[in-house]
């Protein structure tokens, strides 16, 4: 900035210098040229905004993130939820996004960032390391249990034309330990930063299907999540989980990890 304006102020006196000598101006023409130069340094602010408004900062609360040109600056944590032991096949599925500043629920999203100067295109996949567990029980595997994810869009700033492409079929995460592809930027596309987001708000502004709903307790009244101002819980129906009645289960709490793999194309 000190810089551009030492420019500004160059150009106002010499403009001055013009109408207090006009005489210059009669002498022969004479040219010259010189040069102008700004630097910046550092990396592009790692900055996370709403997915389906991109101009507008938000606070999703702590993510793991990476650092570099090609970087993640969000990966969801998924949750689905606390629910009754059944012997019949369930879909259960995720809470939607929430944010600490007031921004309302969104589809559960990934957030990349591309500031390479290449610009040759990257690619996003996800691996369940382990199936859901829980060593502390006698009932340890949900086997059979998959996680899905549906209704995937990108969003940006940028020019729609440089989107990275997502696949229009459902993921299903059925092998363990396989990595499954998402998105996928091809060479001159998806520079900048771009959320890829799997399901949408009825307000969304690109006619995406809506797929959050609340979440209520027996009495009808909406549930609430304290870690988040106590905002209303959404469930996302792009984002779920299906387990096997024929398992059994214990009353406690499964985990998984899920590796999100974000890769230069050659």
């Amino acid at each position: 900035m000190k810089k551009q304006r030492r420019v500004i102020l160059i150009a106002a006196i010499i403009a001055i210098g013009i109408g207090i000598n006009p005489s210059t101006v009669s002498a022969e023409a004479k040219t010259d040229s010189g040069s102008g130069t700004v630097k910046f340094t550092g990396e592009h602010p790692k900055e996370i905004v709403d997915p389906e408004n991109p101009s507008k900062p938000v606070n999703p609360g702590t993510s793991p993130s990476t650092d570099g040109p090609l970087r993640f600056d969000f990966v969801p944590k998924l949750n689905f939820w606390s629910n009754e032991i059944s012997d019949k096949d369930q879909t259960y599925f995720a809470n939607a996004q929430l944010f600490l500043d007031g921004t309302g629920a969104r589809g559960n999203f990934v957030q990349i960032s591309d500031y390479r100067e290449n610009k040759s295109g990257w690619s996003l996949q996800v691996r369940q390391e382990t199936q859901l567990r829980n060593e502390t029980t006698k009932n340890k595997e949900l086997k059979g249990a998959v996680i899905s994810f549906d209704q995937s869009w990108t969003n940006s700033i940028n020019d729609s034309t440089y989107a990275p492409i997502v696949s229009k079929e459902v993921i299903h995460i059925n092998n363990i330990g396989e990595t499954y592809d998402l998105a996928q930027a091809k060479a001159g596309t998806g520079e900048g930063t771009w959320a890829i987001i799997f399901g949408a708000t009825i307000d969304n502004d690109q006619k995406r299907k809506d797929t959050l709903s609340p979440r209520i307790d027996p009495k009808g009244q909406p549930i609430l999540d304290p870690e988040f101002n106590n905002q209303p819980v959404y469930q996302n129906n792009a984002v779920s989980l299906t387990v096997p009645g024929k398992i059994k289960k214990d009353p406690v709490q499964y985990e998984t990890v899920l590796t999100w793999v974000l890769s230069e194309l050659p």
